[in-house]
């Protein structure tokens, strides 16, 4: 391991949290919504309930005691300190895998997969399929530091992801991702510098064949009609971030309420929860994912990727990426691509299954489904 990287662990200070919950206590709340729905955002009555747990009942030093189980790191890259989960495996053979979060989500996803991942044989599994896990967080996020100059896009970060894993020792690995995992992912694919072996993404991005547009098919129609829903009524986040990010970031940073409302909207429209995201998540996860965002003020600066890469990274880029591809679809993606728009992009596809529960967030909301697909994906290779 390389001498710049030392020994981490989240240590909030008690005025940190006193302030949040002064924060919380005098959030000035908007009216009630004029629907009987989340169809203008996140209802008032929910999120008055949020706030009431995240005051009275969600504990804190528990959390930050439980994620600080995880065996962290932080290293210096390119200028940034970059903060990752380092896990490795009590199995001699098991093989490297990088695993990168999104927006709005954290590293907290990946808490429940990382064990089975590393340690398959205390989870029912075979030591074949044993991992040595490393979860970076994305520069501006969570505990990573903010870059203070342009340029942190995702073939950057890409670049950097395959430096932290030569500084850990491995020459060679595996990459995962979705949402902007899956672009770092796919970067990291494209890029192709010799040390990545295959790569597994639950969020393809993929144009529409020109069939698909001229006479789609009905697995066709179901990811015309999610794109469709998203550039109508789910997109607005993603313009504001990728043109005006310093100026939300006035409101994410400053307002608890407002950040948590600005994230717990996206677990709702984005899991395959039944109308409800609680019905997959608990509130604690949901509220720990938010905390990633609000102790670490990174209301600005995880927006400020999507003003970097958001157009050239989900723009239908046809740029093929050669390197042995792995993709599992979980039916509530934002759009479910087919394996016809994949095949344009992924020319190397090696393993490919779509699935009948899960959404978005997919090693949050189906931990044990998310671990047989990286398992099946990665075996024997």
């Amino acid at each position: 391991m390389s001498s710049n990287i030392k020994e981490f662990k989240i240590e909030i200070t008690d005025g940190q949290l006193e302030e949040l919950d002064q924060k919380l206590r005098l959030g000035r709340w908007p009216e009630q919504e004029t629907v009987n729905d989340w169809s203008q955002g996140v209802p008032l009555g929910y999120m008055q309930d949020v706030v009431a747990y995240w005051l009275n009942s969600y504990d804190w030093r528990s959390r930050e005691s439980f994620h600080n189980e995880m065996p962290q790191f932080v290293g210096a890259y390119q200028g940034l300190e970059i903060h990752f989960i380092h896990y490795r495996s009590p199995h001699q053979d098991a093989r490297p895998l990088l695993m990168t979060h999104g927006w709005p989500g954290s590293i907290v996803e990946f808490r429940k997969v990382i064990e089975p991942l590393a340690n398959p044989t205390a989870f029912g599994g075979s030591s074949e399929d044993a991992f040595h896990v490393v979860c970076p967080a994305l520069p501006g996020y969570g505990f990573s530091s903010k870059p203070v100059e342009t340029g942190f896009g995702v073939e950057k970060i890409g670049a950097i992801w395959n430096e932290l894993m030569l500084s850990l020792g491995y020459e060679s690995y595996f990459a995962q991702g979705g949402d902007w995992g899956s672009a770092v992912t796919t970067a990291i694919g494209r890029q192709n510098l010799g040390n990545c072996q295959r790569i597994h993404v639950n969020m393809p991005s993929a144009p529409p064949t020109k069939e698909a547009l001229n006479n789609p098919t009905e697995r066709d129609k179901v990811a015309l009609a999610g794109g469709s829903y998203y550039q109508q009524w789910g997109a607005g986040y993603s313009k504001q971030q990728a043109t005006r990010p310093q100026t939300l970031g006035y409101g994410l940073v400053d307002s608890p309420i407002g950040q948590a409302a600005w994230i717990l909207e996206k677990f709702y429209e984005w899991t395959d929860c039944d109308g409800h995201p609680e019905n997959v998540l608990t509130k604690d996860e949901l509220i720990d994912n938010v905390m990633f965002y609000w102790l670490t003020g990174s209301g600005a600066s995880s927006g400020r990727l999507y003003w970097e890469s958001f157009g050239k990274a989900f723009s239908g880029d046809l740029k093929s990426v050669d390197l042995p591809t792995g993709c599992s679809i979980f039916p509530k993606e934002i759009v479910p691509t087919p394996r016809s728009w994949a095949d344009q992009v992924y020319t190397n596809i090696v393993y490919w299954n779509e699935l009948d529960k899960g959404g978005h967030f997919a090693a949050f909301e189906q931990p044990e489904l998310f671990v047989e697909e990286l398992r099946a994906c990665f075996r024997g290779s």
